[in-house]
């Protein structure tokens, strides 16, 4: 087996993880869209990406993913998406090769996928010079995916709508566990399960707390998938855990990282996980204004 060398003057940029802190779905639009309230944590940990710039006109993924055909690739779709609306004479001369260092697992509920295609809009409308302001390519991100805007804006925040109405906060330092039961989760399938909670009432996010919410599709998919419903389970018994988005991870919060590394080495050998702190700015972000980019 033959292993690509990747180029060594690459920059590598970050694609951090998130955490749904909570999940209500308090209803549903008449396009099929459901209304939901939730809370965001970034996390200092996630995939990178690099990004080699030509004038081709081609756009390709230097580390294909297994068993996500390229077409179907959020990276691939974001790139090519970008290039439709960028402010550039020569827009259809525009290529690149991205190179991907994937840690996140997918499916998981901690947004790899929307991550990956936030990071690919921001860092190639400032390489493209597309000239794209950031809500313009919050809104691209959206049609891409409801998670996307989050990782665009780079802040721990307060959702609702369908995921696009967000208010930024701050919230305590936290270290989470976060373990993927290494199961794939449709997403789509559980939104369509006629068992899912759709009728949720709002809450005030001036009254959040942990305690008095919950995640409206961890019972469905605990029902479905042993494998969550043991993790969580298992977590419960030495922190406040909950699963993640539409799962498959669950996360249990620490307030030191030791405790949370001390747990983590109790864990099965088999089970993939990491521990990572909560931030408020996305560490792509940081790495943005670090290199003084505009983006």
């Amino acid at each position: 087996m033959v292993t690509k060398l990747k180029p060594s003057n690459l920059t590598w940029w970050s694609s951090p993880a998130k955490l749904n802190l909570f999940l209500h779905i308090n209803g549903q639009y008449e396009n099929g869209y459901h209304q939901l309230q939730s809370l965001f944590q970034l996390l200092d940990y996630g995939d990178e990406l690099a990004f080699e710039i030509n004038e081709s006109g081609l756009i390709t993924l230097a580390d294909p993913i297994m068993g996500v055909p390229e077409e179907d690739n959020l990276i691939i779709k974001a790139a090519k998406l970008l290039r439709q609306k960028a402010h550039n004479p020569n827009s259809n001369k525009l290529g690149c090769t991205i190179h991907l260092k994937k840690k996140l697992p997918m499916g998981g509920g901690i947004g790899g996928g929307s991550s990956n295609a936030a990071t690919t809009l921001l860092i190639l409308n400032h390489l493209w010079k597309c000239g794209l302001p950031n809500d313009a390519i919050a809104e691209l991100g959206l049609s891409l995916g409801a998670d996307v805007p989050i990782f665009v804006h780079g802040n721990s925040a307060f959702a609702e709508g369908v995921g696009e109405k967000l208010t930024y906060t701050s919230l305590p330092s936290t270290c989470y566990l976060v373990v993927f039961p290494n199961c794939h989760i449709s997403t789509a399938e559980i939104f369509k399960d006629p068992k899912l909670p759709r009728n949720t009432p709002k809450i005030d996010f001036s009254e959040y707390q942990f305690s008095n919410t919950k995640n409206d599709c961890e019972k469905l998919v605990c029902e479905r998938h042993a494998d969550v419903a043991m993790v969580l389970k298992w977590l419960l018994e030495y922190a406040p855990s909950r699963m993640t988005g539409t799962g498959a991870c669950v996360f249990a919060m620490f307030e030191q990282r030791k405790e949370a590394l001390d747990v983590q080495a109790l864990l099965p050998n088999n089970m993939t996980s990491f521990v990572a702190n909560g931030v408020d700015s996305s560490p792509l972000h940081n790495q943005i204004q670090a290199q003084n980019l505009i983006v």
